[in-house]
């Protein structure tokens, strides 16, 4: 067997080394699935990104920001004042970027949209929409677009001295919970629908009604509370 050089065994022997430990590293490299000091961009190949993640150029403040493919803002979380330590809203915006939603990163909940409040009712109960016939009358009804599955309808009832009397719900025609007698209560929650698929979207129609169950008298009913709440 020829004989070798000591320098190319002493080279074979390096390359071998740095072989073991390229393989070494490549085996025990970390995932790159972190981003540090930087800003990623995902979108098409051309144009703007669609989502964007990092720090801004020329703040310390770092946002997220999801665009649709037309260029228009969805979605965003930031605040604006350059600093890395304010707290950032989140916010979602319609086509023309109006914010549609957004939390309150002051005190927490929902800084937008405003919601509606119930204003205070009329507290002299001979006032409330109230009945005197023995049958079931619908005496106050409301249209809501249905949004959300359920509802929690709270409804203060009375009954004039010596009276008793009924109340119940009628939702899109049919009854919704249970009759409760007049001077109790009606505070009941439930599905607006069998089917919300085929509802959501569309009016919702509810309809006060109570009777007389005595000889006679008056049955008033006055609703308090309303709202649509999730499964």
């Amino acid at each position: 067997m020829p004989q070798l050089p000591e320098d190319i065994i002493d080279r074979l022997i390096q390359m071998e080394r740095r072989i073991q430990q390229l393989s070494t590293a490549v085996n025990t490299r970390p995932a790159l699935n972190t981003v540090s000091g930087g800003t990623l961009e995902v979108g098409p190949a051309t144009g703007s990104p669609i989502f964007k993640v990092g720090k801004w150029p020329g703040t310390s403040e770092y946002r997220m920001e999801l665009r649709r493919q037309t260029g228009t803002r969805a979605m965003s979380m930031y605040n604006g004042d350059g600093t890395a330590t304010s707290a950032q809203p989140l916010r979602i915006y319609d086509i023309a970027e109006r914010e549609l939603i957004s939390d309150d990163v002051a005190t927490g909940g929902l800084a937008r949209p405003w919601l509606n409040l119930l204003p205070p009712q009329d507290a002299t109960v001979t006032r409330w929409p109230q009945t005197t016939a023995t049958t079931m009358t619908t005496i106050a009804m409301s249209y809501n677009v249905v949004w959300q599955p359920k509802m929690r309808l709270l409804m203060n009832t009375r009954a004039s001295s010596g009276a008793t009397g009924s109340v119940q719900l009628l939702v899109n025609g049919a009854q919704w919970g249970t009759v409760v007698a007049a001077g109790a209560d009606f505070d009941q929650s439930g599905p607006v629908a069998s089917d919300f698929s085929a509802a959501y979207g569309g009016l919702l129609k509810v309809e006060v009604q109570a009777q007389v169950t005595s000889a006679s008298g008056t049955v008033y009913v006055n609703p308090v509370l309303m709202y649509g709440r999730q499964t």
